[in-house]
Parts: C-alpha cells; sequence; structure tokens
C-alpha cells in the first residue's frame, strides 16, 4: 500500500474513533439538549440508528420542553428511514393524537399512511395490514383534502386496492380450479368474484373476474343434473350477454364464443 493510501485509511480510522468515542460519552451523559442536538446531527448525516437510540433516550424529558413536537415526529422518520414502517407508523399515530393541530400534523398523518402501505403484505399473505393502511390513507384525505400529498395518497390507496382484488381474483381461480372436487366451488367461484365486483367496481381486473363468472356458469350447466341444466345453459348465456356487452373486444372472444355456441346448442336441441 502507497503510503499517502495508509495516511488516508489511519485518518479515517482515527476520525471513526473518534466520532465514536463522541457518541459514547453523548450517551452516557445526562444532558438531555446534548443528546438531542446529537440526535438532530445524526438524523442530517444519515446515521438513523444514532438518532432512534438518542430520540427513544430523551423522548420523556422533551414532553416538557419546546422540542416535544419535532422530537416525536423526528423519532418516526428515523424509523421510516430505517425501514421499520411498522414502529415509525406507531410514533407518527402518536405524533397526530398527541398534537392534532400539530405543527407537523399533516406530515404525521401521511408517514403513518405511507408506513402502512409500504409494510402492506403482498397479495397471498393475510391482508389485515393492508385494511389499515387503506382505512388510514382515507382518514389522511378526509383530513386533508387539499393536501399536497392527497394524488400520492390515492395512488396508494388505489394499489393497495388492487392487492385486495387479486387477492380475491386468487380466491375465486382456485375455486374454479377446484371444480367439484368436494362440493360445488364452481358456486363459490361466483360468489367470490361477483363480490370483488361489487366492492371494486372500478378495478381493472373486472374482465379477469368476469371471465370467471362465466366460466363457472358453464361448468356448473355441464355437470348440473337433468332437472337443472337447462335452466343453468339460460344463466351461462345471460352471463356470456353480459360479458360481451361489457368487453366487446375481449380477447377471450375464442373461448366465450365457444361456450355460447354449446349453451345454445343444448337448449335448441
Amino acid at each position: 500500500m502507497k503510503k499517502s493510501a495508509q495516511i488516508i485509511v489511519l485518518l479515517g480510522a482515527a476520525v471513526l474513533a473518534g466520532s465514536c468515542n463522541s457518541y459514547n460519552k453523548v450517551v452516557k451523559s445526562y444532558n438531555n439538549e446534548l443528546k438531542y442536538e446529537t440526535a438532530k446531527r445524526s438524523y442530517v448525516e444519515g446515521n438513523y440508528s444514532r438518532a432512534a437510540s438518542l430520540l427513544e433516550d430523551v423522548l420523556m424529558f422533551m414532553k416538557l420542553t419546546p422540542n416535544a413536537e419535532e422530537s416525536l415526529y423526528l423519532l418516526g422518520m428515523t424509523y421510516f428511514n430505517q425501514g421499520d414502517y411498522v414502529t415509525s407508523s406507531h410514533y407518527f399515530k402518536t405524533y397526530y393524537t398527541t398534537f392534532p393541530r400539530g405543527q407537523f400534523t399533516e406530515n404525521a398523518r401521511y408517514m403513518a399512511s405511507k408506513s402502512l402501505y409500504l409494510d402492506s403484505p403482498e397479495a397471498r399473505l393475510d391482508q389485515s395490514g393492508t385494511y389499515m393502511a387503506i382505512q388510514e390513507l382515507q382518514m389522511f384525505m378526509e383530513y386533508f383534502p387539499e393536501s399536497k400529498y392527497k394524488d400520492e395518497a390515492q395512488k396508494m390507496q388505489f394499489e393497495l386496492q388492487d392487492k385486495l382484488v387479486y387477492k380475491d381474483f386468487l380466491a375465486a381461480k382456485l375455486y374454479y380450479d377446484l371444480g367439484d372436487y368436494m362440493g360445488n366451488n364452481y358456486e363459490a367461484c361466483i360468489v367470490t368474484a361477483q363480490n370483488a365486483l361489487k366492492d371494486y367496481p372500478y378495478t381493472n381486473m373486472r374482465e379477469e373476474l368476469s371471465i370467471l363468472i362465466l366460466r363457472s356458469r358453464y361448468q356448473m350447466a355441464l355437470h348440473s343434473i337433468d332437472e337443472k341444466r337447462i335452466e343453468r345453459y339460460r344463466e351461462t348465456i345471460d352471463e356470456y350477454y353480459a360479458f360481451k356487452n361489457e368487453f366487446p373486444e375481449t380477447k377471450y372472444e375464442k373461448e366465450i364464443s365457444s361456450i355460447f355456441r354449446n349453451s345454445e346448442k343444448y337448449i335448441k336441441d
């Protein structure tokens, strides 16, 4: 290693050691104001872990000072920037319930919503967190309808709703794939898909949900007992017309045309 490079490495190590020693002294200090200022400096420098640790240490003391609002909001931001969205949402909620008219209330409500949005699980898992995020976003938009964050909040809400629709789609598809296994799963597919369409009428998955309904009605007719077969083929034809009316340029044209012809043929015969 060249001498100049060695000097740089040694200087860097010395600075790091000095920084660590300085931080350790602050941690052990009883000077809460010093800890708070060090926490803010650590936050600006991007050392969110140190900032969070110091803020947690002085949070109770800060409640009695003019920095009460800032310290609580800043603590939420430290956890948000570390990717700990559960903890950040907790502190943002604590902020806006403690200071409903505070200087950071709009931001705190928005960041609580965004934290829950980012913590929302993927569609195949339990969606309790997604429902919480949607509720938080709705509350934010009700409290601040003209917020500068309005468009982004609406976008997040739509994305979360799409996730719920996709979960319903997966459930409906599973019922369809199960078919007649241990009962009439086609009926369950229809109910699940119809409920999703009712709950989220503007979803971009309407065609995928609707084709599952049409397929299920057709399969129910095919596997039906004689007494109910004609009625179910008629329901299939009705579903075909509803589908065709809503999706005249559907990518499933060949499939639905075949369903229609076969259903109509059976009724005529």
